[in-house]
């Protein structure tokens, strides 16, 4: 049998292509990156982050708190014996008995000499201290006018603590303690327990 041949004049149809449209685009792969967070958002979550791990490093149980009492005896730089001492939440600066002070030049600095002791015990030493001057405060007592009072910075042992203040000089004969620690130091001594005394030599903790 004999098939028919095409006729060479007849060309084959052209094969059309489809156009993308312009607007489109192209899909995107699947191993393709997520888009990265604003730059706002990620400084907020690292600082969550961190917020979170500085929580678990807290320690479980918290270092302990001194507890004192609002009379103990303490031990005062150059004075060899113990002096009872008042810690008074009521006072923002401290203060301690002062007799026969006087003001002198040393190095070309001020500085003040006096004697500290106890006026309540009769077998109180009575011991001479030198101390560069930090300033003349100026204290308004109760019902009475404003007196300039020197103020010097001197170093005291309470228990196994040693810290260092400033303490105005004044008469506390009429008082019941010749030195009073006022707030200014108690920030950094611990707790006073207002019903109790002499608590610093045994190691009362919160």
């Amino acid at each position: 049998m004999v098939f028919p041949h095409a006729s060479a004049a007849e060309p084959a149809a052209p094969v059309k292509k489809e156009e993308t449209p312009a607007a489109a685009k192209p899909e995107a792969k699947p191993d393709a990156k997520p888009a990265e967070p604003p730059a706002e958002e990620a400084q907020e979550e690292a600082a969550a982050e961190d917020a979170e791990a500085a929580a678990v490093a807290l320690p479980v149980n918290p270092e302990p708190v001194r507890i004192y009492g609002w009379r103990e005896d303490i031990l005062l730089q150059g004075v060899k014996d113990k002096l009872l001492a008042k810690l008074d939440t009521g006072a923002l600066t401290s203060s301690v008995h002062a007799e026969e002070k006087e003001l002198f030049e040393r190095d070309g600095k001020k500085w003040v000499r006096f004697i500290v002791t106890d006026p309540q015990r009769k077998d109180s030493v009575r011991t001479r201290i030198e101390a560069p001057l930090v300033r003349i405060a100026r204290i308004k007592e109760p019902n009475a006018e404003a007196t300039n009072r020197e103020v010097v910075r001197l170093s005291f042992q309470i228990g196994e603590r040693k810290l260092r203040g400033e303490f105005t000089l004044n008469n506390r004969s009429n008082m019941l303690a010749p030195v009073l620690i006022g707030r200014s130091t108690l920030k950094d001594l611990g707790w006073v327990d207002p019903a109790r005394t002499h608590l610093a030599d045994q190691k009362i903790l919160r």
